[in-house]
């Protein structure tokens, strides 16, 4: 099969990108290189930088490269980034969506799998959550990801049955796949600000002690990003489906006891204080992922330890990220 991944110089769409490719795929990135890395880019995978929103680009690289399927992985992912800049976020995330299904449409391509979020769900009345609970998004990084959904949903319905979609809802990614790792600027995610907390003897906030969790943290449900990666594997092999699908694990950990993992992992205590709740975090978000496993055959195999160890290894062997990286600024196809 030959797969176009957007974004897919950035964390997990690198590591998707990768993986299709030691499934046998031929792999075309697309990215405009704003938040990911070129040194991330498979070797063997053709790049070509561009914006998501350029219809007539992507068209022609989908046509040129006679692409099956994309992945759509390019979007804008910061939550505290799209409260300041919400019109940015429906640039990228839902007219870049919009003009992937043009594109796709009009290159003759059949399936989408979407890079959706666990943010669509806002502030969940229960857990685990699962795909026909309420979507109240809190924020526009999530009101931008479900209304992709639905650019995706009109789109193929649309197309008279010549284009299929996939939303993939993910929960908390976490971990690396060998080269491949989490280099965010600013960083945002406790796994990786944990590490480097501890590289840094630095001391850590835990926003909020006092939830109804069983040490009063929050509780998030971490999956592997190699699992991640596996679940758009089974995607794109499988039935035409039109739906959303969570992948998650089907358990959560705090805050306290993700440190507590880091700790183990590292062998040094990460030192921490106790801060203010953040405005709108929910005390519990843990998918039901069982959809996935009965309409995909997938199931996550690896633990939050497998997730940090990784995680680590990157960080040891990358202390800068990925700043000695190849930048490309001409907009070239390589």
């Amino acid at each position: 099969m030959r797969v176009l991944v957007t974004g897919g110089a950035g964390y997990i769409g690198s590591v998707i990108a990768a993986r299709l490719i030691a499934h046998g795929d031929s792999v075309v990135v697309y990215d405009d290189l704003s938040r990911g890395h070129r040194a991330a880019v498979a070797p063997q995978a053709t790049f070509v930088q561009g914006d998501v929103r350029a219809a007539d680009l992507l068209r022609h690289t989908l046509a040129t490269h006679q692409c099956d399927a994309v992945v759509h992985m390019a979007a804008l992912a910061e939550v505290a980034e799209s409260v300041a800049h919400p019109e940015r976020y429906r640039s990228v995330n839902l007219d870049g969506t919009r003009a992937v299904a043009a594109a796709a449409i009009a290159a003759g391509v059949h399936r989408i799998v979407f890079s959706s979020t666990a943010a669509v769900y806002g502030a969940p009345a229960r857990t685990p959550l699962r795909e026909n609970d309420a979507t109240v998004p809190t924020n526009p990084y999530g009101e931008t990801k479900l209304a992709a959904e639905g650019a995706l949903r009109e789109a193929a319905a649309a197309s008279g049955g010549r284009l299929s979609y996939l939303a993939l809802r993910y929960f908390n990614a976490c971990g690396a796949d060998g080269s491949l790792g989490e280099d965010h600027h600013p960083e945002t995610h406790l796994i990786p600000i944990a590490l480097r907390a501890t590289q840094a003897d630095e001391v850590l906030s835990v926003f909020g002690n006092d939830y109804p969790t069983p040490d009063g943290t929050c509780v998030r449900d971490y999956v592997h990003v190699i699992d991640l990666a596996e679940a758009h594997i089974a995607a794109l092999s499988g039935p035409p489906l039109n739906t959303a699908l969570n992948l998650g694990t089907g358990s959560g950990s705090s805050v306290l006891e993700v440190l507590a993992t880091v700790g183990a992992v590292t062998g040094r205590r990460v030192r921490y204080a106790v801060a203010a709740r953040r405005p709108g975090d929910p005390p519990v978000l843990v998918a039901s992922a069982e959809r996935a496993r009965d309409l995909l055959g997938w199931q996550p195999t690896r633990t939050l330890t497998d997730a940090v160890r990784d995680a680590w290894a990157w960080f040891q062997a990358h202390p800068n990220g990925y700043a000695d990286e190849l930048r490309i600024t001409d907009g070239v196809e390589m």
